[in-house]
């Protein structure tokens, strides 16, 4: 990036750690927590959105719709998450490829599951072979937020049903008696109440979430997990111009540094969230804003 940088064996001390920060791998790794902060962006509302869909199925009074919805947020019990995000993302990749098989290749005549092997036809594998590189980043982005999404989606669904039980069943039952329709209630009286007691779980699935994304390394996505121990590590033919030590220990660090912060971020937020939701409830949390204006 420096005009001093052309020749790095002639450097040292200073200008020799702004030369090898400001390298081109070095602003991957830069961009590689903005990929993680988009991906949280992204995937916190749609795991939401999955929850509450499979907390309102769980709850419904259709019975397939019911058992679908409990199906959804068992899931999550039992089952390692690495296991569910391995899963998932080969899951989704070859039903995302059998899918095209079937439009682009009706006359294809061989099995697609031969022996261990998955096979489709070349103009139905995703992406394709001929296609640009951040085509492959990106889908390969997809397929990780789609992957968390369902997964933290099943736990945001158990917080949901959770919160929606909590509400006192006496509220809804004078909702209905004041001629409410079942979905009246639902919407006006239920929704807006259940975010109150389910917000603590859902704060602590937030900071799950944070903590997971290193898992995005696994995902075959170059996360900042991935390019610390790229480039803290001795043994790297990638930066024979800048030759070190090993230095895992100090990006390591400084990932450290950047998750607790966050957390700590999020905390903050989250209290504030919690005091606003709180205010006007008939809650522990309201009961205690209440005494405190009165005070």
């Amino acid at each position: 990036m420096f005009s001093y940088c052309t020749d790095p064996s002639a450097l040292e001390g200073l200008s020799w750690l702004s030369c090898y920060l400001t390298t081109g791998k070095h602003m991957g790794f830069y961009i590689s927590f903005v990929v993680v902060l988009v991906l949280l962006a992204i995937t916190a509302p749609v795991a939401l959105l999955f929850g509450f869909a499979g907390a309102t199925a769980a709850r419904s009074r259709v019975a397939p719709l019911r058992w679908l919805g409990k199906a959804y947020t068992s899931i999550v019990r039992g089952v390692p998450d690495i296991a569910f995000f391995l899963f998932f993302v080969i899951a989704l990749d070859q039903g995302f490829e059998w899918l095209r098989h079937q439009v682009k290749c009706p006359d294809w005549d061989a099995p697609v599951r031969q022996g261990n092997d998955f096979i489709v036809c070349d103009i139905a594998k995703l992406p394709l072979s001929t296609s640009p590189q951040w085509v492959h980043e990106t889908y390969g982005f997809f397929l990780a937020v789609l992957t968390f999404a369902i997964v933290f989606g099943a736990f945001a669904a158990n917080v949901l049903y959770g919160g929606m039980r909590a509400v006192p069943r006496a509220q809804l039952e004078t909702a209905e008696a004041y001629g409410m329709t079942h979905r009246q209630t639902f919407w006006r009286i239920l929704v807006p109440q259940m975010w109150v007691y389910a917000l603590p779980g859902l704060g602590n699935l937030w900071m799950v979430l944070i903590k997971a994304t290193p898992l995005l390394f696994l995902l075959g996505v170059e996360d900042i997990v991935y390019w610390a121990r790229e480039l803290g590590g001795t043994k790297n033919a990638r930066f024979t111009d800048y030759p070190h030590g090993d230095w895992r220990i100090w990006y390591f660090l400084f990932l450290l540094v950047f998750y607790l912060a966050f957390t700590r971020v999020s905390e903050i937020v989250l209290e504030r969230l919690m005091v606003r939701l709180s205010h006007g409830q008939a809650t522990t949390g309201g009961e205690k804003l209440r005494k405190g204006a009165n005070a």
